[in-house]
């Protein structure tokens, strides 16, 4: 199979990851990135080694290998040298400490006619019939009120 990236490392960028694997004052996950980059460099004079054969010397997976070299060119060097720096809410939250309390409330009152308590899908349903939220499915409702130790039954 035909690589999609090719990592060819500039003399400079070269020697900055001899000297990272030399000073052994990095942390081991750098470390390894850097021998990664170095192994798969495919400029002139460099080892241009495939990627099971880098994996299998440093006992990383294949799956790494070709992570590494996807972010070294299309990121650069400290990109794929470096940690990515996840965001700390990946997605916007539905209920808000606003939205919450009026599910709580809704929790409390009565069920609807010819029903003894709330099912999950029915919260999920009146939330949006009340206008609370545009859109909420009942694993959310289910997620929030074991959050806050509320049972709907």
């Amino acid at each position: 199979m035909k690589k999609r990236y090719i990592v060819t490392l500039t003399a400079e960028e070269r020697s900055e990851l001899k000297q990272m694997i030399r000073a052994g004052k990095h942390k081991a996950r750098k470390i390894t990135r850097a021998r990664i980059l170095l192994k798969a460099d495919q400029s002139k004079d460099s080892p241009a080694w495939a990627d099971k054969q880098i994996s299998q010397a440093l006992e990383v997976g294949t799956a790494t290998v070709e992570r590494i070299r996807k972010r070294f060119v299309e990121e650069g060097l400290e990109a794929a040298l470096n940690r990515r720096k996840e965001s700390t809410l990946r997605f916007q939250r539905k209920l808000d400490g606003h939205k919450e309390a009026q599910l709580i409330a809704l929790v409390c009152s009565e069920p609807p006619e010819g029903r003894s308590h709330w099912a999950l899908r029915l919260l999920a349903d009146k939330l949006v019939e009340l206008g609370v939220v545009e859109t909420i499915s009942h694993e959310t409702v289910r997620r929030t009120l074991k959050k806050i130790n509320s049972n709907p039954g």
